[in-house]
């Protein structure tokens, strides 16, 4: 017995009952002899419904305030959960981010933790009290403002929590039994993997799977912070996200997974003057705009013309912005037109076994071809293999992967709250 991090999701905590569901499960890690730091993410829909809110009150909401009044659906559930520890019988003590340590950028919405000061928590600790700290949130070590992570990043707290208090690992509860080869509710015969490497966990988390925030991967990755996937609903054994080179016995499949993301859209920059230096002043012009760029592909010069088109995937979020910087930059680019295209979805096959294993892209390709699936980009990585798709045809791409690379399982997986997080 030691030190564990264990974080809740909103779907663990989205009523009253749930609450008291998961005080029980927290005073059992206790009573095992363990010390226990709980992180606790905003009940059920809260953070969408003070979104709602504010956006009621203020269409542009000030990024300041806005953090104010998003971090309290987390203080709202820390301080409810040390009650019913509480009834319980246990010592139970909540922290905002702030107060546990967690220090951030100055980026409202957005920011990075820097560091965490963990002083009071392992002063709590020590007294034998069961830590409960307000994920998804700290305070800007330059302005003292609160801050927020973005969104899903209690993840990355209790990662981060876990690094800095020497855990030994640190349990991730949701409402599903682990990490799956692919979205439960688009491939119900979707399986459970029990072991997955940092590596593979990355490539998941980066191309859409949704049940851990990429951030979070990557600090446990550098922090060497083994992470257990489990379900709170349940008490099926879950997913170990770990290196692979630290005792595991996991075998290399092909693949590993299929991940989806529908969140984002495809920008082309028609007409570019096919001569060195203009594609650089495109992305100039989208990083100056702080937009992030996935898949590039440019097209083959016209020899009359001497143009080119240059196509990219970016977060949907962001087409908008990216669309008017470079409008703005119309004359230093010298591009003809844009198009946008926001009805697109992104299909990626992952796996540290296709680094040995011929064919894989063949497979993947064959399969969507058969399912009349028709590819408009494609992006590889080492372990990793990625497709855009109609947006109207990605469960569909989704479940033809997975079938073609003998995923599919007899059983059907459990999504316990409809999130699957």
């Amino acid at each position: 017995m030691g030190r564990i991090v264990q974080k809740f999701g909103g779907s663990s905590v989205a009523d009253a009952a749930s609450i008291k569901r998961v005080a029980r499960r927290i005073l059992n890690a206790k009573l095992a002899g363990n010390e226990v730091v709980v992180v606790i993410s905003a009940m059920g829909d809260t953070t969408d419904e003070l979104m709602d809110l504010a956006l009621q009150v203020s269409p542009q909401p000030k990024p300041r305030e806005l953090d104010m009044l998003l971090t309290t659906g987390e203080r709202q559930s820390a301080a409810l959960l040390a009650m019913a520890l509480s009834d319980l019988g246990a010592e139970a003590q909540s922290y905002t981010g702030s107060q546990a340590g967690v220090l951030t950028t100055g980026t409202h919405g957005n920011a990075r933790i820097i560091d965490i000061t963990p002083g009071r928590i392992e002063q709590a600790l020590n007294a034998g009290n069961i830590v409960i700290v307000a994920g998804f949130q700290g305070v800007s070590q330059t302005t003292k403002d609160i801050t927020t992570l973005g969104r899903g990043a209690s993840d990355t707290t209790a990662v981060a929590l876990a690094a800095s208090l020497g855990a030994q690992y640190c349990e991730i509860y949701s409402d599903v039994d682990g990490v799956f080869t692919a979205d439960p509710r688009i491939v119900p015969g979707a399986k459970q993997i029990p072991e997955i490497s940092y590596e593979e966990m990355l490539e998941m988390a980066a191309n859409g799977a949704k049940i851990l925030h990429l951030r979070c991967v990557e600090y446990a990755r550098r922090e060497n912070v083994p992470v257990h996937v489990r379900s709170s609903f349940s008490d099926k054994p879950g997913t170990w996200v770990k290196d692979k080179s630290e005792g595991s016995k996991m075998e290399d499949a092909i693949i590993s997974g299929v991940a989806h993301d529908r969140s984002e859209a495809k920008i082309t920059v028609v007409g570019v003057p096919d001569q060195p230096g203009h594609a650089a002043r495109i992305f100039e012009t989208i990083g100056h705009a702080d937009i992030n760029v996935d898949m590039i592909v440019q097209n083959v010069s016209q020899v009359v013309s001497g143009r080119t088109d240059i196509s990219f995937t970016l977060p949907m979020s962001d087409g908008r912005k990216a669309i008017e910087a470079l409008q703005a930059d119309r004359e230093q680019i010298e591009f003809e037109d844009l198009l946008y295209d926001d009805q697109i979805g992104k299909v990626s096959v992952v796996g540290v076994g296709m680094r040995s294993h011929p064919g894989v892209t063949a497979k993947f390709f064959k399969a969507l071809a058969e399912a009349g699936i028709n590819i408009d980009m494609i992006s590889t990585s080492e372990i990793r293999i990625s497709v855009v798709v109609d947006v109207e045809q990605v469960d569909e791409a989704v479940r033809a992967a997975h079938t073609a690379f003998g995923l599919d399982s007899e059983g059907e997986a459990v999504v316990y709250a409809g999130t699957g997080r």
